[in-house]
């Protein structure tokens, strides 16, 4: 019996007993209350109470049993998990309901789960973080025992060709050393995330000014979901149109000004890519703004500022940590882009400012380095975990610096 049969039965056995539960505990409850006797908490209390009672050790005991044969201690056959998770549910049941009376807390006890349930559901959040750190950094570790930490992000030479066979052990006399040069890699993501922000910044900032202080309600109830619908246009649509329609445009641009462009380039899916944070931004800064208290523009006006004076020296000044969040959040997306890159730049580690050349970024060479039947004890696959760990502390220094600035210039309004 499989995993998820073994759910669906536990889930399907369990449905019914929770509502018995319920029911039974809410009638037990509601006859004591007929008879006169003043009860402590509501009869759905108690009814929650029962429930509460029945699926914490139906629940828990597959778990116990999970974790027992996830470290190899014991295994159980599933018939016997799910047996005993209903035996075990239904005698917490019969145990509930006999300890409903009059002076339960039947609301504090319930209170008391749903508190540590949402404690539990952090926690979880917490430690799937932590082990997604964990798992990048002791391969990247593997990695970095193999090729220095400092010849990778100081390398400007990015040519791993030979890897697979130094990892199998087969490299060849005289053959070409693989090199983990990530600075190229590094540059080109960069390269792509400036012009991509280039974009979005200040048509994403422009529009939000536009809907929260210029638009109509009519005009605002219209172009902000439209434009809110880009947000929902799946990454690889935009990697064929910037593929199809922009690399060519721009080739054909850069020809007409005497310049050579190469058919993947830099420009076209920084364009693109800028074209689909501007949501992102534009969305988050006028939620920022519209949420602004109004007396500050209205007594900014009072006091004979024009609109524009206004929007210059009093919202935005006020916006600007919820706008910085949104700047950086857009950056982080950027950042980590895969489709448009790999469809409309190419595959090419090239260390170079010019964004009409073809160049790659760190998504893309991790996609591409772990593609297919790769040997996990080669360097070249290791290296994305490498690329991957680089870019997680990138990631994590952007969001450091979003916390700083919203602390830095935080403003109270009464």
């Amino acid at each position: 019996m499989s995993t998820g049969s073994l759910l669906l039965l536990l889930i399907g056995g369990l449905l019914p007993l929770t509502c018995v539960a319920f029911f039974s505990g809410r009638k037990k409850a509601l006859a004591r209350l007929k008879q006169g006797e003043r009860l402590h908490s509501l009869p759905g209390h108690y009814g929650l109470y029962a429930v509460t009672r029945l699926l914490l050790p139906a629940l828990g005991l597959p778990f116990l049993f999970w974790l027992l044969n996830l470290f190899g201690l014991v295994a159980v056959p599933p018939l016997i998990i799910l047996a005993s998770a209903l035996v075990v549910g239904a005698g917490g049941l019969w145990l509930g309901l006999q300890g409903i009376n009059p002076s339960l807390r039947a609301r504090n006890a319930v209170e008391k789960v749903i508190r540590w349930s949402l404690l539990l559901a952090s926690l979880i959040s917490i430690l799937t973080t932590i082990g997604i750190v964990l798992s990048v950094l002791f391969e990247a570790l593997r990695f970095f025992n193999m090729v220095g930490f400092w010849e990778f992000i100081t390398g400007t030479t990015w040519s791993p060709s030979t890897a697979f066979l130094e990892g199998a052990g087969r490299s060849a006399e005289g053959a070409a050393k693989a090199q983990f040069g990530a600075v190229p890699i590094f540059a080109g993501t960069f390269l792509i995330t400036i012009i991509a922000m280039l974009v979005a910044v200040p048509v994403g900032l422009f529009s939000a000014i536009y809907m929260a202080e210029y638009a109509s309600l009519r005009v605002r109830n219209i172009a902000k979901p439209t434009l809110e619908i880009m947000a929902g246009i799946q990454t690889v649509v935009y990697g064929f149109f910037a593929a199809i329609t922009v690399s060519p445009l721009v080739v054909r641009v850069a020809d007409a000004f005497g310049l050579q462009a190469d058919s993947t380039n830099a420009l076209a899916p920084g364009i693109v890519m800028g074209i689909m944070i501007i949501p992102f931004v534009s969305s988050l800064s006028d939620d920022v703004i519209t949420a602004i208290p109004q007396d500050l523009p209205q007594g900014s006006l009072a006091l004979g500022l024009t609109r524009s004076e206004t929007i210059k020296g009093v919202l935005l000044p006020a916006a600007l940590p919820g706008i910085v969040s949104a700047f950086l959040l857009a950056v982080s997306r950027a950042l980590g882009e895969t489709m448009i890159v790999v469809m409309a730049a190419g595959l090419r580690p090239n260390l170079t400012a010019n964004p009409l050349e073809g160049i790659t970024t760190v998504t893309v060479m991790i996609v591409s380095n772990l593609t297919g039947d790769q040997e996990f004890n080669s360097p070249l696959t290791l290296s994305a975990f490498g690329l991957g760990l680089v870019l997680l502390v990138v990631t994590l220094i952007l969001n450091l610096v979003s916390v700083y600035v919203i602390r830095r210039f935080r403003q109270q309004y009464e």
